[in-house]
């Protein structure tokens, strides 16, 4: 049972407790007023530790916390909150981080959805290019730096219109030789979760995890509805409608690219956030599965295929990849 903080309730004789501004099943994130430094206000994110569990349990995790804290503390990107604090107090922990005003891309949605609109595909992709340079900033850390539950809600645009990747709960260690560190364990949101990342299975995600939530975040931010998760499509491929069925007025680049973002088995993904930016915005041809071959976007023969069919292929050909991996 988590007992939240007080709103006045001072920790280390520094950050003024405020409101609770995020909450999930192992804490709260409250807004907090930075006593040493008079106007700054922060986001306290605060974890805390079943007091039933076992002892080596709690010990791993406040492990797991500490390398979190330590990995967060030394990023340093426009597009990423900031990390300045980190400690514990009894049996929970602690994480001091810039606050980021402004709304998140899922209330964005929303709105929008309400007035019967969507988001305009160019801020989509204006956003989805910021996005990019975080990813891009993480994956290349040594060792790189996954994030592992990217979705609408936790992207927000500051007033400027900047857009932050937030809640940093499932950060995730990617380490030589394969070998994966979970810190704050968690699975992601089911709606954004590719199929390797279920069940646990932290020994074969990699960028391309990161890439299929991206994707998938991008789908439902252009149709307004989210898109049907990977367990689903596996079970059923054409359980993904098509963007532009949705929203007719989406390019076809974007929805090819979207779709190569989302394949279900992570070789059929674009390697690198780069490389899937270069399918989005960028002005080479890129290649997509189809087919079963590497083709441009801009060839001919992919363009004239109508996209219930060529989605129907791009998914039976992941499904059949996945079963084959599955069954070796």
């Amino acid at each position: 049972m988590i007992t939240p903080l007080k709103p006045g309730d001072t920790l280390r004789g520094r950050y003024r407790v405020g409101q609770i501004i995020g909450q999930g099943g192992m804490g709260c994130i409250y807004l907090a007023d930075d006593l040493r430094l008079e106007g700054r206000q922060c986001a306290l994110k605060e974890v805390e530790h079943d007091k039933t569990m076992p002892q080596n349990l709690v010990k791993e995790a406040r492990e797991q916390f500490l390398r979190e804290a330590t990995v967060l503390a030394r990023l340093d990107h426009p597009n990423l909150p900031k990390v300045s604090d980190y400690f514990s107090i009894g049996l929970n922990d602690y994480l001091v981080m810039d606050y980021v005003p402004g709304k998140d891309l899922r209330t964005v949605m929303l709105e929008k959805r309400e007035k019967g609109d969507f988001v305009a595909e160019k801020d989509v992709l204006n956003w989805a290019h910021q996005l990019a340079d975080a990813l891009s900033y993480m994956h290349s850390q040594d060792p790189p730096i996954l994030h592992r539950d990217i979705k609408p809600s936790n992207l927000k645009i500051t007033p400027s219109g900047l857009l932050k990747l937030v809640d940093f709960g499932l950060v995730k260690l990617l380490a030589p030789g394969e070998v994966t560190i979970t810190i704050l364990q968690g699975q992601g949101t089911a709606l954004y979760t590719p199929l390797e990342q279920y069940g646990g299975d932290i020994g074969h995600t990699d960028a391309r995890s990161d890439i299929y939530a991206f994707a998938a975040t991008l789908y439902h931010m252009l149709t307004g509805k989210p898109p049907a998760d990977a367990r689903q499509r596996f079970i059923d491929p054409s359980s993904l409608q098509p963007i532009r069925e949705i929203n007719p007025a989406i390019t076809m680049k974007t929805e090819n690219a979207i779709l190569w973002g989302m394949s279900l088995h992570p070789d059929d993904r674009p390697e690198t956030v780069e490389h899937f930016r270069e399918g989005l915005i960028g002005s080479r041809p890129v290649a997509i599965p189809s087919g079963g071959n590497r083709v441009s976007i801009k060839t001919p023969s992919l363009l004239q295929r109508p996209l219930s069919k060529q989605w129907i292929i791009l998914a039976g050909l992941s499904l059949l990849s996945l079963l084959v991996t599955l069954l070796r």
